[in-house]
């Protein structure tokens, strides 16, 4: 038994172009039960695209899967990890753009950001019932994704002293004393001259702002991509955070302000435009305009700083934000991993110029905004 069941590992491992060398054993079933033959199949479904064996040779074989039948049958055969694996090699090796141009099987893949990230690259290819089922999906992943990062960046700023709301945390500390006091005038006991405190209030730790507005311009070109996800979802949290005015761009050549739809995190990623060329300069001037009050106002500028235009008029433009007083925050990524990959020699003139550089995670950005408005 068990040098059969090598036997039927080693046939998976080559692959059915060895079957004229190396047969199944009669008993071609693994240790948990499921077929090897079923297995093969599922596999030679996807990886027979290697050899460009997309189109196969006639046979006496049972009925071929198709792309619904496919994905049914991974999702029994494999974990739900492997099975993220195929569909990635799916859609980005093999280029199977039918997983998302057909309704039926785009709403059996796994809603996760690696697919958010190919329906914004291949949303073009969709009409009717199909794009619906790519936006709720795209609504499943960035609600996902807002509640990783909500958690996050409300911890940044909720960390100072509120004397317009009330809290939990119970400390002399935060004893609201004035509260207390009149709340309870009603249990004043006249015989013996004391208020009878029946409820204490306390302060809660964040204080009200003068709101700031913050303007996030992002590189829309396609290696900023986990980048614009990330970046759309922060600005749709920002956008419910009553200290902060919040404005959201995304360029590449063109600059488009999506501020109109941070409420609607489907409406904002839907309308990202993968690709094209980076100008950085353009971006930034447009973001001028929407500085009313420089000393309450933050640029956070998104990009691997890759400039198309010219590095000088970049720093020229750069240098008028900085002046004004307004606060010039370069980010080099935005995912959860905060991988830095951009153009370092800009980077270092852009932080010469008393910009803020370097690669955040949204934490780490809330905890530096949240000390520039306490500043």
């Amino acid at each position: 038994m068990g040098h059969t069941s090598q036997l039927n590992r080693w046939r998976l491992i080559l692959g059915s172009y060895s079957k004229n060398q190396l047969s199944f054993g009669a008993d071609d079933s693994l240790e948990n039960g499921i077929s090897c033959m079923d297995l093969e199949e599922a596999l030679d479904f996807l990886y027979q695209r290697e050899q460009g064996d997309d189109v196969r040779q006639g046979s006496l074989d049972a009925s071929r899967l198709t792309a619904v039948t496919w994905i049914t049958k991974i999702r029994k055969l494999f974990p739900k990890e492997t099975v993220e694996i195929l569909e990635r090699h799916a859609l980005e090796r093999y280029g199977m753009t039918e997983l998302l141009t057909d309704r039926e099987v785009l709403e059996k893949l796994e809603p996760n950001q690696e697919l958010l990230k190919t329906i914004l690259q291949l949303k073009h290819l969709m009409k009717g019932d199909v794009l619906d089922t790519a936006r709720r999906i795209v609504k499943t992943v960035a609600e996902e994704i807002a509640r990783k990062l909500n958690q996050d960046i409300q911890r940044s700023f909720l960390g100072k002293i509120d004397r317009n709301s009330g809290s939990p945390v119970r400390s002399i500390r935060n004893l609201d004393i004035q509260k207390t006091i009149r709340r309870n005038l009603k249990h004043y006991d006249r015989e013996h001259d004391r208020i009878l405190l029946e409820q204490v209030y306390f302060h809660g730790r964040t204080r009200r702002y003068s709101r700031w507005r913050v303007v996030i311009a992002v590189d829309e070109s396609g290696s900023m991509l986990d980048s614009v996800i990330h970046s759309a979802v922060m600005a749709g949290i920002f956008a419910k955070l009553p200290m902060l005015d919040t404005r959201l761009v995304i360029f590449d050549t063109q600059v488009v302000d999506l501020s109109s739809h941070l409420e609607d995190p489907v409406a904002t990623l839907m309308s990202v435009q993968l690709g094209g060329g980076t100008y950085i300069t353009g971006a930034l001037q447009y973001c001028e305009t929407l500085i009313e009050n420089p000393h309450r106002t933050m640029v956070v500028l998104v990009s691997d700083l890759c400039e198309g235009g010219s590095v000088a008029a970049l720093l020229g433009v750069s240098r008028g934000i900085i002046e004004s007083g307004a606060k010039l925050i370069c980010l080099t990524a935005l995912d959860m991993e905060a991988n830095p990959v951009y153009d370092r020699r800009t980077a270092q003139q852009l932080a010469d110029l008393g910009a803020h550089v370097g690669a955040m995670t949204p934490e780490m950005l809330g905890d530096f905004m949240g000390r520039v408005m306490n500043g």
